[in-house]
């Protein structure tokens, strides 16, 4: 018996670095006042249909859908903001309190063409934002993308923003799109030419090459924004470069969703050589209203969980994983049954730590140490608990330092953290 294929299993050796990744997200996004939900995996069709959008890839194309036993239709979510959304309008979240931030993670479903890094069955963590309309929270949130990845180790980061405009502005950016589409309409392809009337802006979030070259020098949405609008970006870009985001204004950005209005983005980064995107979202002020509920300005993004982690994995081969902050050389039994509780105190304190009880020799143990990247190592010894002092070693500057066994813990926390 084998997998159904684009369906895998994520195997114990892999699960260390998708807890990591999660514990990194979750703590930051509790500390910017996110709450987690936790949402079904099953959705009515038309919850999709119309959130998405009935032309877009994912919709006609994509999605996992079928009859249930009573004939209607259901489909396995191919993304999560829908089903938040449809949360938040059901439970009246908005009577009580109309701003409200979550955050989820957990599988979603797409029936794509599998190749490395895309799967059927793929994760996502995601975060979602009701009832703030000011263009700070855009910028929060990429902020917070951005720094979650810095802490993760990712580097060559930079923000790919643009601004879809609004319902007051959009009719014109459209009326110049099909002024340019109509000349161009003979080298579109199939769904490009059945989608050029009912929704253009799905154009120009095709792949296939004769409508990307048919593109080129398309009009822009950012160039056609009413006075509202332009000065939602501003602030976002603005709030940007105060707070030292990288970030580029990618014109040809649209997101593949059509519930997207104003800020859209994508992180992207260079870490691997080649760019690719890890995580993506925008502003969606009309998808609440849509689907039944008040009108309620919003706003979110989603992490692809997959490619995220397999970036991590190729740092963790070319040597880069996070390092430790402290690794304990423990030699002897004596030593062992100490350093086993300054281990688990200082990682309750919330250090890196780490020791080998395996009864290695110190040569052994320091490989071990280097091998985990370990910061700073800790040496413990019968001569050293004689002394009732220790050695800390800076694995860097390779400096040595005696430090009292006597209120070990809090003296390692000021030193490891100066």
């Amino acid at each position: 018996m084998q997998t159904i294929r684009g369906f895998r299993d994520i195997l114990p050796e892999h699960i260390s670095l998708w807890q990591r990744v999660e514990q990194e997200a979750f703590s930051l996004f509790e500390s910017f006042g996110f709450k987690e939900i936790r949402i079904p995996v099953l959705e009515k069709t038309d919850l999709f249909a119309r959130s998405i959008g009935e032309t877009t890839d994912i919709v006609e194309k994509e999605m996992y859908t079928f009859s249930d036993r009573k004939g209607d239709l259901v489909t396995l979510r191919p993304e999560a903001t829908a089903s938040i959304c449809r949360s938040y309008i059901q439970h009246k979240m908005y009577a009580t309190d109309p701003v409200r931030k979550f955050y989820m993670t957990g599988p979603m479903f797409r029936r794509e063409r599998p190749q490395k890094g895309r799967y059927r069955q793929f994760y996502q963590i995601d975060a979602e934002v009701f009832g703030i309309e000011s263009a700070y929270i855009d910028s929060e949130l990429i902020f917070l993308l951005n720094e979650l990845f810095k802490r993760l180790g990712l580097t060559g980061l930079t923000a790919h923003i643009n601004s879809l405009g609004c319902p007051e502005c959009r009719p014109a950016f459209q009326r110049a799109l099909l002024d340019f589409l109509g000349k161009r309409k003979q080298v579109l392809c199939e769904n490009c030419t059945r989608r050029i009337q009912k929704n253009p802006l799905r154009i120009l979030d095709c792949k296939v090459d004769s409508c990307q070259k048919a593109l080129e020098g398309a009009p822009a949405t950012i160039d056609h924004l009413c006075q509202a609008c332009d000065d939602h970006f501003t602030i976002v870009r603005t709030t940007l470069e105060r707070q030292g985001v990288a970030f580029m204004v990618d014109k040809s950005l649209v997101r593949g969703l059509d519930y997207y209005t104003r800020t859209a983005w994508e992180i992207k980064t260079t870490t691997l050589g080649a760019q690719g995107a890890v995580a993506g979202g925008g502003r969606y002020d009309g998808l609440v209203e849509e689907l039944g509920g008040p009108a309620t300005p919003a706003i979110g993004f989603a992490i692809g969980f997959d490619r995220l982690v397999e970036v991590m994995e190729q740092l963790k081969k070319n040597g880069q994983d996070p390092p430790l902050d402290l690794f304990i050389v423990a030699l002897g039994n004596a030593a062992m049954a100490k350093a086993y509780h300054w281990s688990c105190d200082l990682n309750l304190a919330g250090f890196r730590t780490g020791m080998d009880s395996r009864g290695k020799s110190m040569k052994s143990l320091m490989k071990r140490a280097d091998k985990l990247n370990a910061s700073h190592v800790l040496i413990a010894g019968e001569n050293e608990l004689k002394e009732n002092q220790l050695i800390l070693r800076n694995m860097d500057t390779k400096d040595q330092t005696m430090i009292a066994i006597d209120n070990l813990v809090p003296t390692l926390m000021t030193l490891l953290t100066k």
